[in-house]
């Protein structure tokens, strides 16, 4: 039983975030069409009768929402890092079988090797 090596590819280093200096930059460079400013231009939205409290309730409704997108994706997160970690528990354990049955293997069939039982 040969297992295949998986060739690991080696990602570049994260880059560190932007500063507050190089975000504000950036807001104050992007154009009036840019995607974030239409989707929070609630004001010209149509079918708003343009009563502050309909600004205030969609906006409102945008920001839960936001909180709900973070909560999945910080869930997301947590269940990608246990499963990194349950398939490592899996790769020591695939490990550890297969040291056993090797030792197994020396027991049983003495002057056999691996090759010869294939």
């Amino acid at each position: 039983m040969g297992s295949k090596a998986k060739k690991r590819v080696v990602l570049p280093t994260r880059p560190a975030p932007p500063t507050v200096e190089q975000i504000l930059e950036d807001v104050r460079g992007a154009p009036p069409d840019d995607p974030v400013f239409t989707a929070l231009a609630l004001e010209d939205s149509p079918g708003l009768s343009g009563r502050p409290e309909d600004t205030e309730a969609q906006r409102e409704q945008l920001y839960q929402q936001s909180r709900a997108y973070v909560a999945v994706n910080q869930r997301l997160q947590r269940a990608g890092d246990g499963l990194k970690q349950k398939r490592e528990g899996l790769r020591q354990a695939g490990e550890a079988l297969g040291r056993d049955v090797g030792q197994v293997e020396q027991v049983a069939l003495p002057g056999a090797t691996a090759a010869s039982l294939g």
